[in-house]
C-alpha cells in the first residue's frame, strides 16, 4: 500500500515539474513578455521590470498630471488644422471615378474605399501628438535583446575556450597513449607466425 502511494506522490512531482518546465519554455520566446505600459508625470520613478515583464514608461511634465489627454483636447479633423497643401491635394481627386476610386459611379467604383480608409487612418496616426507605445516597446525589447546576446557572445567564448582545452587535452593524450604503444612495441617483438 505504501509503494503505491510512493509511487503515485513520485509521478505526480513528476508530472508537475515537466509541467513547470514546459511553462518556463514557452515564457521565454520573445514577443511573449507581459508588458506593462504607465505614463509617468513629472520626478515619479518608474517601476523596476521583474523576470520576464517589460515595463515601458512614458514621461509627461507635472503640469500634464490632472489635465485632459491631448488627444482628447481638440478634434484633430478640423479642417481649419489642416495644411493647405493637403487641401489642395484632395483636389486632385474631383472627378475621379472607376475602379479604385472610392465612388458611386463606374464599374468597381467601391474597391478604393477600403484604401481611402487606410490612407486616412495612417495620416492621422502620423499627426497624433500622443504617447506611441510601440514604439518605446520595440526600444525597450531591443535593449532587452542587447542584453542577451552580450550574454550570450560570453557563453559563447567560454564553450570556445573549454573545447579549446578539451582538443589539447586529448591531443596530449593522444601522444602520450602513442608514445607508451611505440615503447611497448620496441620492448617485445611480436612472434612471427609459422
Amino acid at each position: 500500500m505504501r509503494a503505491t502511494a510512493r509511487i503515485s506522490l513520485a509521478s505526480i512531482a513528476l508530472m508537475l515539474s515537466v509541467q513547470a518546465s514546459a511553462q518556463d519554455a514557452s515564457a521565454a520566446r520573445p514577443g511573449d513578455e507581459k508588458i506593462n505600459q504607465l505614463i509617468i508625470y513629472g520626478a515619479d520613478k518608474c517601476p523596476e521590470s521583474k523576470g520576464d515583464e517589460i515595463v515601458v514608461c512614458a514621461r509627461l511634465g507635472e503640469a500634464d498630471r490632472f489635465r485632459i489627454p491631448s488627444s482628447l483636447r481638440g478634434d484633430i479633423n478640423d479642417p481649419r488644422n489642416q495644411a493647405m497643401s493637403e487641401r489642395i491635394k484632395s483636389y486632385e481627386y474631383v472627378g475621379a471615378s472607376g475602379t479604385m476610386s472610392c465612388s458611386t459611379s463606374g464599374a468597381g467604383g467601391f474597391t478604393g474605399c477600403a484604401l481611402a480608409e487606410i490612407k486616412k487612418a495612417y495620416a492621422e496616426k502620423a499627426q497624433d501628438t500622443g504617447i506611441v507605445f510601440g514604439r518605446l516597446i520595440a526600444a525597450e525589447r531591443a535593449k532587452r535583446m542587447a542584453g542577451i546576446d552580450a550574454e550570450a557572445a560570453e557563453v559563447e567564448a567560454r564553450v570556445v575556450e573549454f573545447e579549446k582545452g578539451r582538443a589539447e587535452r586529448e591531443a596530449k593524450l593522444q601522444a602520450e597513449l602513442e608514445t607508451k604503444e611505440a615503447a611497448s612495441a620496441d620492448a617485445q617483438p611480436l612472434p612471427e607466425p609459422k
